[in-house]
């Protein structure tokens, strides 16, 4: 569904682009924007036309170019930053360099892409791009913290080889992912604004002693696209997680946990007062009994571990839960996937149960997608198709839409 031709159908876009190598990049964003049916302003700094020149813009739009704080709109008006910042449905920049970023976040107004920025209502994407080095300076993730606390969203660049050679976080996501990003922001309807929502996402680490863990391959991805989603409806998030490689997404309350217990009283202190509970993460069954003040060495014959059970969250967030709450779990199985997803749902006394087998491609632990088929408490059993985890998300948001909605989420 992402990126196809009229998702965007009379959307007015503005296009922010700033003096970085991936300047270049933009013209696909523009191009691709076009096609899903946007109306494309494009707003150039100076330092953007040292890379690119506005023609190729206008060729792609079809539309101006804009490039002076000063100037006339087509129509006759002379302040374009207030012209555009009222029409705009979004607006995107990409890519945000580092002074762009550091000008934004503490409210510089010097040229027409500040101002435009500081005149709009709109929801803001920026989408940083620039030296591994200079991502990762304290200065520039002070200001992104603080740009997220405003209340812009921030789509962390991609992995890979830079333009300067380095090789690490610093390029700009592709076309295609910052259009799904547009899309999100765009096309989601705030269905849940006013609720709250808890998350838990990644797999727990259960100590053996100080360097070595019990874990499992949980990548965190399905429970991020869920908060995620959640957000993008209007929700206020709480994303309970435990060690993952992803950045939160902007404006969720993020609690960080790293075993089960502290996951257990991460969520059983903040469960009552939230509407939605989605447990996604990967929550270890069993940690070991004693764990090592020192490392372990290694010596002759075997190492046996005594483990002993975790507390089971989902089973006690079911016995807790009250009639306006809605409780949801995920479970990951190898084996018998219908017959055990239809005891753990009512064995702990869930609304809706979504299950994967794991050992499907495209659907382990890792993958970008997921093949799932949802349990609910009447029986029910839907299949869905190999998709993407962040449009999965919101299928599962529509079906816990429903449930509140006809009062089939009450125990």
């Amino acid at each position: 569904m992402r990126g196809e031709e009229g998702m965007l159908s009379g959307k007015s876009v503005i296009l922010g682009v700033t003096g970085g190598i991936a300047a270049y990049k933009a013209a696909e964003l523009a191009s691709a924007l076009v096609k899903a049916g946007a109306l494309v302003d494009v707003v150039m700094t100076r330092a953007a036309q040292e890379f690119v020149q506005p023609l190729t813009f206008t060729a792609l739009t079809g539309r101006p170019v804009y490039t002076a704080l000063f100037g006339h709109l087509p129509d006759g008006e002379t302040i374009p930053h207030i012209e555009l910042a009222r029409k705009a449905d979004l607006i995107v920049i990409a890519p945000a360099t580092a002074n762009v970023l550091a000008r934004l976040a503490y409210g510089h107004a010097d040229d027409l892409l500040s101002t435009l920025v500081l005149a709009a209502t709109c929801p803001v994407l920026l989408c940083p791009a620039m030296n591994v080095q200079m991502y990762a300076h304290p200065a520039v993730q002070q200001n992104l913290k603080r740009l997220a606390e405003l209340g812009y969203h921030i789509l962390e660049p991609a992995e890979g080889r830079l333009a300067c050679g380095a090789e690490g976080r610093g390029r700009l996501p592709s076309p295609e992912i910052i259009l799904e990003s547009i899309e999100g922001l765009l096309s989601s309807p705030a269905d849940f604004k006013g609720l709250k929502v808890l998350v838990t996402a990644g797999g727990t680490r259960e100590p053996i002693d100080p360097v070595r863990y019990i874990s499992n391959r949980s990548s965190g991805k399905m429970g991020y696209a869920l908060a995620a989603a959640a957000l993008q409806r209007g929700a206020k998030v709480t994303l309970v997680s435990a060690p993952t490689s992803l950045s939160p997404p902007a404006g969720v309350e993020l609690v960080s946990v790293e075993t089960a217990q502290q996951m257990y009283e991460a969520v059983m202190e903040r469960f009552p007062a939230q509407d939605i509970v989605i447990k996604a993460a990967a929550v270890a069954d069993y940690r070991p009994k004693i764990v090592a003040s020192h490392k372990i060495k290694k010596q002759e014959g075997t190492l046996l571990l005594e483990l002993e059970k975790n507390p089971d969250i989902l089973y006690e967030l079911g016995q807790r839960k009250k009639s306006d709450q809605t409780l949801v779990g995920f479970a990951a199985e190898t084996e018998e996937l219908e017959k055990n997803a239809h005891y753990k749902l009512h064995a702990k006394n869930l609304d809706l149960l979504v299950a994967n087998d794991v050992t499907r491609p495209g659907a382990g632990f890792g993958s970008d997608t997921n093949i799932v088929k949802l349990f609910y408490r009447d029986g029910r059993m839907q299949s869905l198709p190999l998709m993407d985890k962040k449009m999965l998300a919101h299928r599962i948001f529509d079906v816990i839409r429903e449930l509140r909605s006809t009062g089939n989420s009450n125990s």
